[in-house]
């Protein structure tokens, strides 16, 4: 504290030298450690399993609408649907202006950590039996008013390696966003077909209860006519009764998938009959896809980018860790007013050029005594650096994986679904000879009944593969990381949830859609700058 017989001059002079500490130190402040990120090496094929089928063309895939391919509009409304109003959604938009407030806390903590306007008036009594307190007062008044900061220098890049990983983290969750957009369109059009799945299964069904009520009505008159028994009624009667029994179970699992389906829409149950309206078939595939190389997946796949960049994030912990093990320099200082008076409330001359106080100086703390914590905390950075890193390798060949398998099962489903359509024109076929022969007494019900229930089988097995062609190319887009481009130019949060958050909070300029920077991944710290600018 200043007293009021110190000179101006050594007050001048010891700013001046602190000016200049600073300058000096902001020079030296170059020096980051920690390692800095490298992307990994992945193990990935140069060609896809299927590459010589003349249904899978290496092109690039064009998966930006992909569900346009089914040609289907009901489809095609219920996806826009989903990705204006699904929930979840919502929340991974939401992580991104999570993601770029963090962003601000980091980029803020390079400049004076604390500062701090303070103010405070005190009554203060000295004890008049303490030692050299007879010459003073012993009842006064205390007033101070003045301003403090604490200034911890970056001179090893912590904070940098802290705004590199934040920033990493930012665009990671961009890349989340894309990740829910892929599933979510992937979801909606499994559950719609699914949901078409169920409806055909149960008009088939229906077919096949008017084809047995037909079987049970030659019977009942060959029963009149005396020329079978009871017999043959009672087996074709079993046989209705057990088929219609399947009809409840389908439209359970026909509820439940529009139940599903008007969640991912954010809508409530029993929302979607307008829009289901059309013929009730299973979204038919085309024979042809393009799939692109395998490594175009690393610049499609959200998921990889996301793991990339997770592993960006984690590699800048390292340097926040390993900055601790080194001294930390920083500038502290105060300015401000004082004066005491012993006559109540009276501080007029508060501001007198008498009474101003400051302090101002370096400072430097290294805690060299901290028992293994601060390299264990380093080990700690760097196994889960690691393990990020294992996490990207592992992302990318279930990438992989997921792209063979649906595309195995996309092409192989078509060449059995001619096989079945084969067999239930055959058994059909077959049903209509059995009943003929049945009413001209040739074969027993027996026969009528095995031709039946064969038919139904092969009908809802065709189904079945169908159904399957239409989510195994569903699995492949997504595999291939297709769906994301849709929302590129649309707000990631609805506007009306972002002027409830501008009424409630001020955001300042984070609302607003992001820069093109703000998409790329952060340089390294090293390259970043030293004061970058804040967010007031």
């Amino acid at each position: 504290m200043l007293s009021h017989g110190d000179s101006p001059s050594m007050g001048s002079f010891a700013i001046a030298g602190a000016a200049s500490l600073v300058g000096l130190l902001l020079t030296l402040c170059g020096c980051t450690v920690g390692p800095n990120f490298v992307k990994p090496q992945t193990n990935l094929n140069s060609e896809w399993s299927e590459r010589g089928d003349k249904r899978v063309s290496t092109q690039a895939a064009a998966c930006e609408q992909w569900w346009k391919s089914f040609n289907d509009p009901a489809l095609d409304q219920l996806v826009q649907l989903a990705c204006r109003q699904n929930l979840p959604l919502q929340i991974a938009g939401l992580r991104i202006l999570e993601a770029r407030a963090q962003l601000g806390i980091a980029i803020g903590q390079q400049y004076p950590q604390t500062q701090a306007l303070t103010g405070s008036e005190a009554l203060v009594r000295v004890s008049e039996n303490a030692p050299n307190s007879a010459p003073l007062k012993h009842n006064f008044r205390d007033y101070q008013v003045g301003f403090d900061a604490a200034w911890e220098l970056d001179f090893w890049g912590k904070y940098r390696r802290g705004t590199e990983s934040e920033a990493a983290s930012l665009v990671a969750s961009m890349a989340d966003y894309d990740d829910a957009l892929v599933s979510l369109t992937a979801e909606t059009a499994r559950t719609y077909a699914v949901l078409r799945t169920y409806e055909t299964l149960i008009e088939l069904a229906r077919e096949n209860v008017a084809l047995e009520e037909e079987g049970l009505q030659i019977a009942e008159s060959r029963l009149r006519n005396g020329v079978t028994t009871e017999l043959d009624v009672t087996q074709a009667r079993a046989q209705l009764e057990s088929t219609r029994a399947t009809i409840p179970q389908l439209q359970i699992s026909l509820q439940r998938a529009q139940n599903a389906l008007c969640t991912l829409l954010g809508q409530p149950a029993g929302k979607l009959k307008a829009l289901l309206e059309g013929p009730k078939v299973i979204p038919t595939a085309p024979s042809d896809v393009a799939v692109g190389m395998p490594a175009e997946l690393l610049r499609r796949r959200p998921d990889i980018r996301s793991a990339e960049l997770a592993a960006v994030a984690q590699s800048a912990r390292i340097g926040i860790a390993k900055a601790d093990l080194y001294p930390s320099f920083s500038l502290v200082g105060n300015l401000g007013f004082e004066t005491t008076t012993s006559k109540s409330a009276n501080w007029n001359n508060l501001f007198d050029r008498g009474s101003i106080a400051y302090s101002v100086g370096p400072g430097i703390n290294w805690p060299i005594l901290n028992y293994g914590r601060i390299k264990n905390n380093v080990r700690v950075q760097d196994a889960r650096f690691q393990q990020s890193l294992v996490h990207y390798q592992d992302t990318v060949l279930k990438a992989a994986q997921e792209v063979e398998d649906a595309l195995t099962g996309f092409l192989r489903g078509q060449e059995s679904a001619v096989f079945d359509q084969n067999s239930v024109a055959d058994a059909k076929e077959s049903v209509e000879l059995a009943l003929t022969q049945y009413r001209e007494g040739a074969v027993d019900y027996q026969r009528v009944l095995d031709t039946q229930r064969f038919l139904l089988t092969e009908q809802n097995q065709l189904a079945q593969t169908r159904s399957a062609i239409a989510t195994d190319l569903i699995a492949l887009y997504k595999a291939l990381g297709g769906g994301w481009e849709l929302q590129q130019s649309q707000p990631v949060v609805a506007e009306s949830t972002l002027a409830e958050m501008r009424k409630r909070t001020d955001w300042g300029r984070l609302l607003s859609p992001p820069e093109p920077e703000d998409l790329k991944p952060p340089p390294p710290a090293g390259d970043l700058p030293y004061l970058p600018s804040p967010s007031w």
